[in-house]
């Protein structure tokens, strides 16, 4: 007996590993004995008659019901052919009779070993008894079977065919998960070096590509003297449509200014999104008069700009600053970036939708700088128990007697002078401290009062943000509780400004500490009356492109070269494609181009019941 040419994986026969078939005199396995057998597509390709019953029969007495026969080779490529779906054959194995009409089974077994769709398909050679051994596995079969046949040596080979092509699809499938493991890397791969110097949501360059940029220009300022000029833009009403329309309504917005912005400046800068509403122009070797035109003219082109919602229209203005990077003077880039940033800041204090450029001289930055010195001794402060009250008596007319204090805060400083609050609450209020400083002074406060003489009390004074702190009544109440201090001994103060300026809040916030017996004094009063994976792990037909792809698809070079190598990715892997997210007529014309299947969005239809006609 020839030795088949590859040797098959164990099958399971009434759940028992096996690749031993039974012997006998007359091998017959029951019907459905090996496990999915009635599922199994053959084809017998002869025009025997007797041979064809002969493997009928005992194929079916086996369990293989599911058969297939062609009497010439026009009959089997017509059913090879018919059993193709998305470049699968749903064909198990075949036996050929080398003698087939039209075609001798070698030219048939050499076209379907040469064939990529049919190639895995085991083949078993019928042929003489006098036949040579080596000419059908020369032309590709798995097996040859000698005349007469014989049902006992016929399963056994049909089987062990079997067996090679669970092997060989399995060999496949692994094959194609390698390749859509690796399609997805290399997409993965090219998105993230994109997303390295780019805004993920523009386009445009990133801060980091930004920065890159202002290195060399400050080189080239150096070495060749020459010089460039960065524009700092900040959106002024972004904050507006973000928070009232919603961050769908932002993005698209940040997009439409990105595409404004991107027409306007072209070819003759590098343009970068580097914060939520704020982008940046760098322009080399450009004097300060065409910087400032420059300036200008996206100043009027944002000035000039309306987005549109479905209920609001609402005009953006943009506020600009300006840093040059010239010769005579050295700097680095993060100087001119910090410097062009303080322009636009200046510019947002002046006024909004203007242009400004930066000078040493702007009074606007001194709080800031101001800020910058106090911020971390008000930290440390807090930290490590700097503060302390000072108290001013208040006394009771006519009597004259002392009833209560008013608790004052101090700072120490590095030298034990006590710093006046005039120094650091301003700044305090501005970076965000203020409350730990309002929940500092009301503890310590009350830890001073449980030692005083039960006849005096304490006034503390709260800031406008005091009242705004969910925060501070369970503190009171607590602190209360563990120091025994009667509520009515403390009276707050707070300003008529502040008490104005948010009359619900702090109202709802007095109501709750008069509860614990706590009394209030409007300060100031008369002073404020101004009032790929998936793809790995299923075997999925559609592929769903992610709509962060699509929806800046005409706009982004980066974007159409990823869908293009996934629509690619997909075809290969005999898959169909969808987009998401096709909001207008550009982006369906180029996913058509693309060759993707299908797509959705709102562009295509918005959701809504189906219309339903009399048939």
């Amino acid at each position: 007996m020839t030795p088949f040419c590859e040797k098959p994986e164990t099958l399971v026969v009434n759940n028992t590993p096996t690749n031993n078939p039974p012997s006998g005199p007359s091998y017959q396995t029951p019907p459905q004995t090996l496990r999915g057998a009635d599922q199994m597509r053959l084809i017998i390709i002869s025009d025997q008659p007797d041979d064809i019953a002969l493997m009928r029969s005992a194929l079916e007495q086996s369990g293989f019901t599911n058969l297939i026969v062609a009497e010439n080779s026009e009959a089997s490529l017509e059913h090879l052919r018919k059993s193709l779906a998305n470049g699968i054959s749903d064909i198990d194995a075949i036996l050929m009779d080398i003698t087939v009409p039209s075609m001798n089974g070698y030219e048939i077994c050499r076209m379907l070993h040469a064939n990529n769709d049919w190639h895995a398909i085991p083949v078993i050679i019928i042929a003489p008894n006098d036949e040579s051994g080596h000419m059908p596995f020369d032309a590709g079969a798995t097996d040859i079977l000698f005349k007469p046949i014989r049902g006992m040596e016929l399963i056994p080979r049909v089987i062990a065919a079997l067996s090679l092509k669970q092997e060989r699809d399995l060999r496949k499938s692994r094959e194609h998960e390698l390749e859509t493991e690796l399609a997805e890397r290399k997409v993965m791969e090219a998105r993230l070096q994109y997303l390295v110097g780019h805004d993920d949501l523009t386009g445009l360059s990133n801060r980091r590509r930004l920065e890159q940029e202002l290195e060399l220009a400050v080189l080239n300022a150096h070495y060749n003297n020459t010089t460039s000029a960065l524009l700092y833009l900040d959106l002024d009403q972004f904050k507006v449509v973000n928070d009232t329309e919603g961050h769908t309504a932002g993005d698209r917005l940040l997009v439409n200014v990105a595409n404004k912005l991107r027409r306007q400046v072209g070819a003759t800068g590098t343009l970068a999104r580097i914060s939520s509403d704020e982008y940046a122009v760098l322009i080399e070797n450009i004097t300060l008069d065409d910087a400032v035109r420059t300036a200008e003219s996206l100043r009027c082109l944002m000035d000039e700009f309306y987005f549109k919602t479905d209920s609001r229209t609402y005009h953006i203005g943009v506020s600009i600053g300006i840093a040059l990077i010239h010769p005579d003077e050295s700097i680095t880039a993060g100087d001119a970036l910090t410097r062009a940033d303080q322009a636009c800041y200046v510019a947002k204090t002046r006024g909004r939708n203007m242009v400004h450029i930066f000078s040493h001289e702007d009074t606007e930055m001194l709080p800031l700088r101001h800020a910058a010195q106090w911020v971390p001794r008000i930290r440390d402060a807090l930290l490590n128990d700097k503060f302390c009250l000072v108290f001013q008596p208040v006394i009771s007319l006519p009597s004259h007697e002392t009833t209560h204090y008013e608790a004052l805060i101090r700072m120490i400083g590095n030298h034990q002078e006590l710093i006046s609050p005039d120094n650091f609450i301003p700044v305090a209020e501005r970076m965000g401290l203020i409350h730990d400083i309002d929940l500092w002074v009301v503890e310590h406060a009350i830890d001073v009062l449980r030692t005083l003489p039960v006849h005096l009390s304490l006034n503390i004074n709260l800031s406008s943000h005091a009242f705004q702190d969910p925060a501070l009544p369970p503190l009171i109440r607590e602190k209360l509780t563990t120091t025994g201090v009667d509520g009515k001994r403390i009276t707050f103060e707070i300003t008529e400004t502040a008490a104005i300026a948010n009359f619900s809040q702090t109202r709802n916030m007095i109501t709750q500490l008069r509860t614990l017996g706590c009394r209030f004094a409007l300060d100031d009063f008369g002073a404020g009356f101004s009032s790929f994976s998936y793809l790995k792990q299923f075997p999925v037909d559609y592929l769903k492109i992610d709509g962060a792809f699509i929806t800046n698809l005409v706009n982004d070079p980066v974007d159409q070269t990823l869908v293009k190598s996934m629509t690619e990715v997909a075809r290969t892997l005999g898959k169909r494609t969808v987009a998401e997210f096709v909001e207008n007529n550009e982006t369906l014309i180029l996913l058509e181009e693309y060759g993707v299947d299908y797509a959705q969005g709102y562009y295509v239809g918005k959701p809504q019941p189906l219309k339903m006609t009399d048939s």
